[in-house]
């Protein structure tokens, strides 16, 4: 019996897409076995691959963004360069689209969500990725704050460690990749269970997605998500919900939330973002 189940699981399994969307919790393995980042490097063309960083979440965009630089060419990519983009008007450079128009990868990295979405949202550079991504020429991949940024709703800050209520978490409108989704990083890390709730129960029409550190969530282009890393995603599911009072209580009174679905997936695990499904790691059913 486990091995038709296991079967039955192998034959229903997603094949992967070429490019992807890889949304990491943060703190992602940068010296060891880089497990997340080698995926990134893959689906962005390994050898071939074209990437250009991101750093304008950051305080110190050099120095983050040369840190990823030296990683993707130890890996072996072939172009590997900094779009170092810290005001709005810089988008509009043509070197910076050209670069756009041209590489395989995009990674944004992690620093301040609030900044990121200032410096690229509804610029020609945004446009640009935004397409590419859409008809599948471009691997995307956020961590931390760029990993916030990929609904189009967007936790901008917030307390965490407590009950969910509304003034636990502050919104702000992201860069809408996966609009579907609300995101939040460092989840387990820094107890962000309450937050990402009261997200949801503001924004009852999206999909909550917590994502602990050294963790991705891939999404491919059919709509199944992939685990990748150490820790869960954790999916809040608000599809049921029968009742919640957000609407009517104060910024500071406990929510409620009746027959919320939660699904907390590992390595492996994956979920289908419009038919609300999920699908076991076959390894670990079959072993």
């Amino acid at each position: 019996m486990p091995e038709l189940q296991a079967k039955s699981l192998e034959m229903r399994t997603p094949q992967a897409t070429k490019t992807a969307v890889l949304v990491i919790g943060g703190a992602e393995d940068k010296v060891h076995g880089r497990e997340i980042l080698r995926t990134f490097f893959g689906r962005a063309g390994g050898n071939d691959a074209h990437i250009a960083i991101i750093p304008s979440a950051s305080r110190e965009p050099s120095i983050i963004g040369g840190r990823y630089i030296r990683i993707f060419e130890d890996m072996g990519a072939k172009k590997v360069e900094i779009l170092d983009i810290r005001e709005r008007e810089q988008c509009e450079y043509r070197d910076y689209q050209q670069t756009l128009e041209a590489c395989t990868g995009v990674f944004l990295t992690g620093g301040d969500q609030l900044r990121l979405c200032g410096v690229l949202a509804d610029t020609p550079a945004m446009d640009i990725i935004r397409q590419r991504v859409r008809t599948g020429q471009l691997t995307l991949a956020g961590t931390s704050a760029g990993a916030a940024v990929m609904g189009h709703h967007m936790i901008a800050g917030g307390g965490s460690g407590e009950s969910p209520n509304r003034s636990l978490v502050d919104m702000a409108t992201g860069l809408g990749f996966i609009p579907e989704v609300i995101v939040d990083q460092h989840f387990n890390n820094r107890n962000r269970m309450g937050r990402l709730m009261s997200a949801i129960a503001s924004h009852p029409d999206r999909l909550g997605i917590g994502i602990d550190e050294d963790t991705c969530a891939l999404f491919e282009r059919d709509g199944w998500l992939q685990v990748l890393g150490k820790g869960s995603v954790t999916i809040v599911d608000p599809t049921e919900v029968t009742h919640t009072n957000e609407p009517h209580v104060g910024a500071t009174e406990p929510l409620n939330l009746h027959n919320l679905r939660l699904h907390i997936l590992s390595h492996g695990d994956r979920f289908h973002l419009y038919q609300r499904t999920v699908l076991p790691s076959v390894y670990r059913v079959s072993s």
